[in-house]
């Protein structure tokens, strides 16, 4: 393993953006992962939707295309873990339930949806699961335990096509998470558009803006060492353009995430990605 390591990294170093594939197509072990599609009529002002992946350092994009070497794989480890864990006034674990975690393929694409006339991300289905049948604490939003969880559950969507619900009863919060990405917040009185609609690929603090997809998340990030969630980066964002942020686990965020999910519609989940 460290002989593979050393030639992967001399063949980066000797060949720029010539390595181990095609730095614009995305293999996940073997398995070839869409990061580019056409926009769909309900995205304005983009004709092509590109996954963050491709914005990437070849460094970086390399540790998402083998499990071995993808850090968030820890994490993943963590939440299987997790799995079996017996815990609650019901003395249950999620495999008391849930006999394999591989009942959830086709969920993380169609997240998050309406149920009982509320929006719902996954973070809402594992800790409904926790409270309500297990008799167990709830997870916050974006701490260990819950990243690494659904950082498992999506894994099993792995390769699926983003393909979210916005009309019916999920176009109110559709319309919401909308008027959030083009409105104008904090002292540099900036949206989301500004950065990652109008100036994607443009450099920023040493690296480059994306097109702000979530459809890899959660996410590890090289900047902080560890699985980042959707809402975590939200607030990351606004905090970056010096705005007060909206409650993780919020119904802003969660109507913003709707509408991101639907500006991805197409892209391959790459749950759990590596980012910088």
């Amino acid at each position: 393993m460290a002989l593979r390591r050393l030639t992967v990294a001399f063949a980066i170093c000797a060949a720029g953006t010539a390595w181990a594939q095609d730095n614009n197509s995305l293999s996940v072990e073997g398995e070839p992962l869409i990061t580019e599609v056409a926009a769909p009529d309900h995205v304005e002002n983009l004709d092509t939707l590109y996954s963050g992946w491709r914005f990437r350092s070849p460094e970086t994009q390399y540790l998402q295309t083998d499990d071995f070497e993808n850090p968030a794989m820890v994490f993943v480890d963590q939440a299987r873990d997790l799995w079996e864990k017996v815990e609650g006034t019901e003395n249950m674990a999620c495999a008391s339930c849930h006999a394999d975690v591989a009942e959830f393929e086709g969920l993380r694409p169609t997240l998050p949806r309406v149920e009982n006339g509320e929006l719902v991300a996954m973070e809402d289905l594992v800790n409904e699961c926790r409270t309500e049948r297990m008799g167990a604490e709830p997870w916050k939003w974006s701490k260990g335990n819950m990243t690494a969880m659904t950082a498992l559950i999506g894994l099993q969507s792995r390769g699926m096509p983003m393909s979210v619900a916005i009309d019916g009863e999920a176009a109110p919060f559709w319309e919401q998470g909308k008027d959030l990405y083009y409105t104008r917040v904090g002292q540099l009185d900036m949206s989301c558009s500004n950065c990652h609609e109008n100036n994607y690929g443009v450099m920023i603090r040493a690296d480059h803006l994306s097109q702000g997809q979530i459809n890899g998340f959660p996410t590890y990030r090289l900047k902080n060492a560890k699985l980042n969630s959707i809402h975590g980066r939200f607030k990351g964002c606004m905090k970056n353009i010096r705005a007060t942020p909206f409650a993780e686990g919020g119904p802003e965020f969660k109507a913003l995430e709707l509408y991101l999910a639907s500006r991805g519609q197409g892209l391959a989940v790459e749950t759990p990605s590596v980012r910088n």
